[in-house]
């Protein structure tokens, strides 16, 4: 009985630990740019922290990309994890 119990726990142990994602703190870095006219500001990025897993965290990311165009003024943000 005891071995039985040990040999289940031992089990569900290494299931939780298959099933678990390795969350840590990842940096997302966004490149902005801007076109269309004389006189934009420059090329310039912006920088911040996901915590979640690698997967989740490039994914929401990569979420923050995005063109723009207004007035002939176009403005780009590129992200990727870092």
């Amino acid at each position: 009985m005891k071995f039985r119990t040990i040999l289940l726990l031992a089990v569900l142990f290494a299931a939780f630990l298959a099933t678990s994602s390795c969350v840590k703190k990842y940096t997302c870095h966004c490149d902005i740019t801007y076109s269309g006219a004389p006189g934009l500001p420059d090329s310039t990025f912006q920088e911040f922290d996901i915590t979640d897993a690698k997967a989740a965290a490039k994914s929401k990311c990569e979420d923050e990309t995005y063109e723009h165009e207004e007035n002939g003024i176009k403005t780009k943000e590129e992200c990727y994890l870092y």
